[in-house]
């Protein structure tokens, strides 16, 4: 029985070797192949646009001689710049053929995306790598040596127009369109475009520059935009001249390509001067940084037929020896200063002896400047001053919160009303020293015209509140609502509701903006003014930073802010509230 046992185990030894020899030779035998050798059709490209769709490049290699069916031999291209180890290669696989070819745009967005500039010869390093299809007995090649060049294959740009006419009102219209086709053909990278312009026929030898953005191929300009390309380009205003254009683009690795140029004929007009008043004052009194035209106030452009771009003015309050200067723009370039009021390109600083509000004007065409009160108040007939500037200071004045900006609180009667800053008409000259008063046609809210119309009758006598809004300098406007009360609201004050307009005491008017209550006013707390019995009337805030002071002015604002602070102990006070002058004042 032992013998039977061991003979049957030995069959079933014998059966598992010859099942196992049968399994490893049924695995596929890759026999070893050999190195390739790589050739090159050219050791030089310098191609061209004409030759984007050509083949400008070939290589081919050996056969590895593998013991496959030849159709399935993988081959790996492998591209870089010379000097780099293909540390930053560019690889392209091919399967079961023994070469590869490169269009002339394919070849070129390759050096593109390496950053090469155009026109310029570099040398790129190829090899291939061979295997079978999953990557056994892999062989590379030698390496060949090309010199390449990158062409430039700029976008073609065309103009719109060749000829347009632009004008001050319809500066925000669109003038001209510039359009152009991609460049870099094949690339597939980011491209940022510039519009280039420069006097025709220079050869943009100075050429402006317009961004236009990434990956854009058209750009349109209004016409005060290419009114301003034009006098940049020395076209006087009012005049015919030419411009030339082009586009720069770039690709993202920086190679540059420039466009054909286009040629515009272009009439001017004259175009809005913006004048600035930088100077030492700017920091100590919130307009800007000292001596700087980018953050220095804009001065008011008097639009009238005459005085466009001639006559410039700015309420302001400048500080005690104050000193300052115009300047065009905001910039230094172009900057006036001057004695005895003459102006002089570049000249002496300007100045102020004592602090107050004043009225600066300029005028450019005759250089000449004027330095006096700024001011602001009520004439006309329905008015206490009646139509006498002479009677409007300082009884019916305005006050001035901030530059270019006044309030006043007048009582009128029915018939006609201007504004002035002047203590006599104007005589209808465009000087610098003109008296302006001002007038509209339009109802609070509207503009206002200088040394022009009366403003709309008052229908219904009573007292009022006017501003006049010169801040921004390109409208200045007024706004009119009645003054009939003023109240005082807050926590502040004793017995009466915490922040309850209409349970809150209203103050006495007693004439030329002056407002007056005595009340007795808890400790450390907070009040305001407001002009109604309920919320969302006019109402005055403060603008000393917290002040506490007795007896003392505090400034006041009235476009948002904080809380008066009641004095640090309770008691009766006196509180004046001086529309005219813009101050709050809490007396024992």
């Amino acid at each position: 029985m032992k013998k039977i046992y061991q003979r049957v185990l030995g069959i079933l030894i014998i059966g598992v070797l010859v099942a196992a020899c049968t399994k490893i030779q049924s695995l596929p035998l890759y026999e070893k192949g050999k190195a390739i050798s790589l050739t090159a059709s050219t050791a030089t490209v310098t191609s061209t646009a004409a030759d984007s769709a050509k083949t400008v490049l070939a290589i081919t290699w050996t056969n590895p001689m593998y013991a496959a069916d030849t159709s399935s031999f993988k081959y790996v291209i492998s591209i870089d710049s010379t000097g780099r180890n293909f540390s930053k290669e560019v690889t392209r696989t091919v399967i079961g053929k023994r070469e590869f070819s490169l269009l002339g745009k394919e070849l070129n967005a390759l050096l593109l995306n390496y950053g090469f500039a155009l026109g310029t010869g570099y040398d790129l390093d190829i090899k291939v790598a061979s295997s079978y299809g999953n990557n056994n007995e892999r062989y590379e090649s030698n390496v060949v040596k090309v010199r390449v060049t990158p062409y430039n294959d700029p976008g073609v740009l065309t103009t719109q127009n060749t000829s347009v006419t632009t004008s001050l009102p319809n500066a925000a219209q669109p003038s001209n369109a510039f359009t152009w086709s991609k460049p870099f053909n094949g690339y597939s990278g980011n491209i940022t475009y510039t519009l280039q312009y420069d006097s025709a026929g220079k050869n943009f030898a100075s050429a402006q520059e317009i961004p236009v953005g990434i990956n854009l191929l058209t750009k349109t300009l209004t016409q005060g935009e290419i009114n301003e390309t034009a006098l940049t380009e020395g076209v006087a205003g009012g005049t015919t001249g030419r411009v030339d254009y082009r586009i720069k683009a770039v690709t993202a690795q920086g190679a540059v390509s420039i466009s054909n140029i286009v040629s515009v004929t272009i009439q001017t007009y004259i175009p809005i001067l913006r004048f600035y008043l930088p100077g030492g004052y700017q920091g100590g009194t919130g307009n800007g940084n000292d001596w700087d035209p980018g953050s220095a106030p804009e001065l008011i452009r008097d639009l009238r037929p005459g005085a466009l771009n001639k006559l410039y003015y700015i309420y302001i309050y400048l500080p005690a020896g104050a000193q300052f200067k115009f300047t065009q723009g905001r910039s230094w370039d172009v900057n006036y200063g001057g004695t005895g009021g003459n102006l002089a390109s570049g000249g002496d600083n300007l100045t102020v002896a004592t602090a107050g509000v004043y009225r600066i004007s300029l005028d450019r065409t005759s250089m000449k400047y004027d330095i006096r009160e700024g001011r602001m108040g009520f004439v006309g007939g329905s008015t206490g001053a009646d139509w006498n500037p002479g009677n409007t200071f300082p009884n019916f004045a305005m006050g001035n919160p901030e530059r270019n900006l006044f309030v006043g609180v007048t009582t009128f009667t029915t018939g006609g009303w201007k504004l002035i800053d002047n203590n006599a008409w104007n005589n209808s000259d465009l000087t610098v020293t003109n008296a302006r008063s001002y007038g509209s046609s339009g109802g609070s809210g509207s503009l206002l015209a200088i040394n022009d119309n009366n403003m709309p009758d008052i229908t219904t006598a009573g007292r009022y509140r006017v501003i006049w809004n010169g801040r921004n300098a390109d409208e200045v406007r007024y706004e009119i609502s009645p003054a009939t009360e003023m109240r005082l609201v807050g926590d502040g004050i004793q017995g009466v509701s915490a922040w309850d307009p209409g349970a809150s005491p209203a103050l006495t008017y007693s004439g030329n903006g002056r407002w007056t209550i005595t009340t007795n006013l808890l400790a450390n707390k907070d009040i305001k003014f407001l002009a109604g019995n309920a919320w969302g009337a006019f109402d005055y805030e403060d603008n000393s930073g917290g002040s506490q002071g007795v007896g003392t002015a505090r400034k006041i604002k009235w476009e948002g802010g904080n809380n008066f602070k009641t004095p640090a102990v309770a008691g009766t006070y006196t509180i004046v509230l001086d529309e005219q002058k813009q101050t709050v004042t809490i007396s024992n």
